[in-house]
């Protein structure tokens, strides 16, 4: 009973969120990047002409690291050396960070002498090239102790298992394909690398984050000619230089107000208002109409963890009556009065 009561809190949560903004903010005031080196420890990842792919992985996502944190970006590593790293823990470290972007570096590898990179959202993947590459990344779970159930019977051999991947992600789906978009792009046009374009697949390691998500596969170590780029310093270099540009023009046009700025200063009222209440969270929203389905001059105010967002002030309760009929009408329909004074939310009495 317990088990089921928090399964429909959890899905009730997940369904307001939906609703409410599919462009949400987090707690952090710093734009946060959490870098995931692929495989690690026992798990070396593929190994095409030589080239070691979880020491490729590593060296690349040290160096985006750090130009990222140069930049004033905060950086999370899931891994910062040689170890292995459940996929599952690599979503809670990411979770717990309360990051604004995931991204897991890889390299491919393929039976021909296919070239380039392709960056990855979850979803069905459209062929059976998009699923044996999600297949390939997906067998890591097969060095984990008790993957069976971490992963709820996922079998990363069969294409149906990867159905039941995609609803976590749903929110994220279209900021994922954006950031996914830059860094392709970047690719592309900075290093006239061959574009295998965004592509969507199973990945179960974007399954669980919270957040957009992309899986980057920067090259074939399976040709020698790029396998042999990938391991060297140029290559290594000029790959996370391009995907630190991606992640610079995505925080940019989408996270230009992430920060506290956005709360209403303290001491800035002292009067006695009637307000509207339309929502309250954890998550901190950019203040703009398209996140509050089109309603404009919305504000927030925190209390503790939680932002509430107001709407309307006005000096009589009459005239808040009036808001709330409009707030109703832009569909928050869980909209109530509230007074505020000195920057706090107070309850009617």
């Amino acid at each position: 009973m317990n088990s089921l009561r928090i399964i429909t809190l959890v899905l009730l949560q997940f369904c307001f969120f939906y609703s409410f903004s599919q462009t949400s903010l987090n707690l952090n005031s710093v734009f946060t990047v959490v870098i995931d080196a692929g495989h690690g420890g026992k798990d070396p990842g593929n190994t095409g002409n030589g080239f070691i792919e979880k020491n490729i992985a590593l060296k690349i996502s040290l160096s985006l690291g750090n130009i990222l944190e140069q930049k004033g970006i905060n950086v999370i590593y899931t891994r910062k050396k040689d170890v292995f790293v459940d996929l599952f823990e690599r979503a809670n470290i990411a979770n717990r960070s309360d990051a604004q972007l995931f991204i897991s570096i890889h390299c491919d590898s393929h039976t021909s002498q296919a070239f380039g990179a392709g960056t990855f959202v979850l979803g069905l993947h459209a062929n059976q090239r998009n699923f044996e590459i999600a297949k390939k990344e997906n067998s890591v779970i097969f060095f984990e102790d008790n993957y069976e159930s971490t992963y709820e019977g996922f079998d990363p051999n069969n294409p149906e298992s990867v159905i039941g991947l995609t609803l976590m992600q749903e929110e994220y789906l279209d900021q994922s394909i954006i950031a996914a978009s830059y860094i392709q792009n970047s690719f592309v046009k900075r290093l006239k690398r061959k574009n295998r374009n965004v592509k969507q697949a199973g990945f179960i390691v974007l399954k669980y984050t919270y957040m957009p998500s992309v899986l980057v596969e920067t090259g074939f170590l399976t040709n020698r000619t790029e396998g042999s780029y990938l391991n060297s310093n140029k290559g290594q270099s000029e790959m996370s230089e391009a995907i630190s540009l991606a992640v610079i023009k995505y925080k940019n046009d989408f996270f230009k107000n992430l920060s506290t700025s956005s709360l209403i200063n303290e001491g800035s009222n002292n009067n006695l208002l009637y307000r509207v209440q339309i929502a309250a969270s954890n998550k901190l929203l950019d203040l703009k109409p398209y996140n509050f389905k089109g309603l404009k001059s919305v504000d927030v105010v925190k209390e503790g963890a939680i932002y509430k967002y107001l709407y309307g002030r006005h000096k009589s309760i009459d005239d808040a009556k009036e808001s709330l009929i409009k707030a109703k009408k832009y569909g928050f329909n869980t909209s109530f009065i509230v007074t505020y004074q000195n920057n706090r939310v107070l309850s009617i009495k």
